[in-house]
């Protein structure tokens, strides 16, 4: 895979991860999201105003574009299952930093291997 099909690809894999993880404390700072009928519209609006949130939402956005931009240039095929890998593996770090969250032995085997899913397909495109 070229260089800047590459960059265009991670950039795009460090802001969906950084997303992710901007919507995950703003969900947490929120409070959630509540299905039960009574507390469902005040936790959207609770969710909607927390910064961490709506810049989650703005990276998303962003995130899209270089997407597109690098869809453009990249065979899906390719990029696809390299920008999920790579996001993948970028939130679960992300998350075991900043929430604490667990990296199990077999979640880290995994990742491993993820990312010598990625060498292998990106060589192929």
């Amino acid at each position: 895979m070229k260089s800047i099909r590459f960059l265009l690809i991670g950039g795009c894999a460090l802001l969906t991860a950084l997303a992710n993880l901007l919507l995950r404390h703003g969900l947490l700072k929120s409070g959630g999201i509540s299905a039960s009928s009574g507390h469902w519209l005040s936790g959207w609006l609770a969710t909607l105003t927390q910064p961490a949130f709506l810049g989650g939402v703005v990276l998303y956005g962003l995130a899209a574009v270089v997407w597109f931009y690098a869809l453009s240039i990249t065979e899906v095929s390719t990029g696809y299952p390299v920008l999920v890998g790579l996001t993948f593996v970028l939130v679960s770090l992300g998350a075991a930093c900043l929430f604490h969250e667990s990296l199990a032995p077999a979640k880290l085997a995994g990742m491993v291997l993820i990312l010598a899913g990625i060498l292998l397909v990106s060589r192929g495109g």
